[in-house]
């Protein structure tokens, strides 16, 4: 039950009790007044018809009461003793044809997810389902790629230009292009990288998985060489901290 129809389940609870009170009350009043006018003496006094109207009516009230009152803490008793926490059902607590039943909906659930899984088809541009590269996107995986190399690359060179949209990685990097090993081809991975950017930033398709592959390869080589520069730099800091200390000490 939502909220809003528990509040007007409640309004209308309230409303049905106040209505129900104003008209015993008005008929208790009624028949108190026809007693009253009915006795020999017209007065309250020693008029039994009018104490036994108002003891017939206390005892109504006194008993709906007692009523409501026990049916409110039976049910909150009832609902202290569920657990908060989650329990697996057992057996025990369904007859037999009740959980057969649900077994046999279980599995058919299972067997319906299981069978509504895609399997051989594939969605342009985003890994397929069962492999390395499922719920991968291509295109935004590549372009993610461009900043972290932006970021290795300032460390190693701290003039290193900022990085502009649009640019041509070949251009953007150019700095760090000697550090990068040529393949048979002439081709350092920068090259083949700025190939793959520049595909997925300006084609109308979306990138195949061999020109995904391709990207990342040539990003993670590049990611690789910047990082060995970065530690030999590291190490050679060190190293020239460690001289420079020990030539004081000498002095």
């Amino acid at each position: 039950m939502s909220r809003g129809t528990a509040t007007v389940s409640g309004i209308l609870y309230v409303f049905l009790v106040l209505v129900t009170t104003f008209f015993a009350a008005l008929s208790c009043a009624a028949l108190l007044s026809q007693a009253v006018r009915t006795s020999p003496s017209r007065t309250w006094t020693r008029n039994f018809n009018a104490l036994i109207i108002g003891a017939s009516y206390a005892l109504v009230g006194g008993a709906s009461v007692f009523f409501c009152l026990k049916r409110r803490i039976a049910v909150h008793r009832r609902l202290q003793r569920i657990s908060k926490s989650y329990q697996r059902p057992a057996k025990s607590d369904f007859p037999t044809p009740v959980y057969q039943y649900l077994r046999q909906e279980y599995a058919r659930a299972c067997l319906i997810t299981y069978e509504s899984q895609p399997k051989e088809g594939f969605q342009e541009g985003w890994g397929k389902p069962g492999t390395k590269y499922a719920d991968v996107r291509y295109r935004t995986t590549l372009l993610h790629t461009i900043r972290e190399i932006d970021q290795l690359a300032h460390l190693v060179i701290p003039s290193h230009p900022p990085l502009r949209p649009h640019m041509r990685m070949l251009h953007h990097f150019r700095w760090i292009l000697p550090l990068l090993e040529k393949d048979d081809n002439g081709l350092t991975p920068l090259h083949y990288y700025d190939s793959a950017i520049q595909l997925v930033r300006h084609a109308s398709r979306e990138p195949t998985e061999v020109e995904f592959e391709i990207g990342m390869r040539a990003a993670t080589d590049i990611l690789r060489t910047l990082n060995e520069c970065r530690l030999e730099m590291l190490e050679s800091t060190e190293t020239d901290s460690n001289n420079s200390m020990y030539t004081q000490k000498v002095r």
